[in-house]
């Protein structure tokens, strides 16, 4: 645990390398399997967003920037991160660790959650606020593709899209496995499509387009055709573009230089955003990545078997 003993607030990760928060993750994991094990808890759904969380918390600045957590049993990393490493064996005792995140417990939690499907209004609720007060800071919404399917998500990105207010939604989609041809296409696409040099490069064309007599004017509607066109064929968030989302995606949610990359182009993108990671349920710990359900929330177990310790029940582990 040689770097995570010196990890005692996101500051902490800012200035050390990608090499070195990889390291980081590696020693998250096997923190998170000694002590859930010990108090049992949400295993798979952490052990998927280790590189996620580590690469929001060094781009972005908590609690300046806020970071939601749709239902918040994925927040583990978060909260180790943020001060409370040394109580997280606590975690859901009594008078122990919430196992969601806590605004009375942390600055850096800014929304009490354990309900799915709310963490897009609420952080659209916190933009608009921001923009009244005319005040300066990143809102993130973090949810999974489950808690997506709630009306009151789509509601939300619905609103999100007319209001055009600068927003991350962050999909943690954890039920997809990558395809390398359309995610190679679509990391390209994305890069050129977020790339300050291609929007000038984009401005630029239009302009000399438009100077040009009767035809300039068509030909510039006609190469919009044909990019809508290549985005409904190459373009897998489609639905978000539409929306009023820029999409980017999908991106390798355990590829720590990646994430980071997309993090900090999407903070300098105006109106919202939404980032598509693909990430393994119970990455790092075999029997949780070979059984994800069982692991979703599971009580005190053998890390050496992954049998549970106490009589194992067939009732749904939420």
């Amino acid at each position: 645990m040689d770097i995570l003993e010196n990890i005692n607030s996101p500051i902490d990760i800012k200035n050390i390398s990608v090499n070195e928060l990889e390291k980081l993750a590696e020693e998250i994991r096997d923190y998170l399997v000694k002590n859930v094990a010990r108090t049992g808890g949400h295993l798979a759904s952490n052990l998927g967003v280790v590189e996620l969380t580590l690469a929001i918390h060094s781009v972005f600045d908590s609690p300046n920037d806020r970071v939601i957590w749709d239902v918040g049993h994925q927040a583990y990393i978060h909260k180790i991160i943020t001060g409370r490493r040394d109580q997280f064996n606590t975690l859901r005792q009594y008078n122990g660790l919430s196992g969601f995140p806590k605004r009375s417990e942390s600055e850096h939690d800014i929304f009490d959650t354990g309900h799915s499907s709310t963490s897009i209004s609420a952080a659209l609720g916190i933009a608009m606020a921001r923009d009244i007060s005319k005040e300066k800071y990143s809102v993130l919404a973090v949810i999974g593709d489950g808690a997506l399917t709630g009306g009151m998500a789509f509601e939300a990105l619905n609103h999100a899209g007319h209001t055009c207010t600068d927003l991350i939604v962050i999909l943690n989609d954890n039920e997809m496995s990558i395809s390398e041809n359309v995610g190679g296409m679509s990391k390209y696409l994305n890069r050129l499509r977020t790339d300050p040099k291609y929007f000038k490069v984009k401005v630029d064309v239009e302009a000399i387009l438009n100077k040009i007599p009767t035809v300039g004017k068509k030909m510039v509607k006609a190469a919009e055709k044909v990019k809508d066109s290549l985005k409904y064929f190459l373009v897998p968030g489609i639905i978000f573009e539409e929306l009023g989302f820029t999409y980017l995606g999908p991106v390798d949610g355990h590829d720590m230089k990646e994430l980071r990359i997309v993090l900090q182009r999407a903070k300098k993108i105006k109106g919202p955003v939404l980032i598509h990671t693909l990430t393994s349920k119970g990455k790092g710990y075999t029997y949780a990545e070979n059984n994800p359900d069982k692991f979703h929330g599971i009580g005190p177990f053998e890390i050496e078997s992954g049998k549970l310790l106490g009589k194992e029940t067939k009732n749904p582990s939420y």
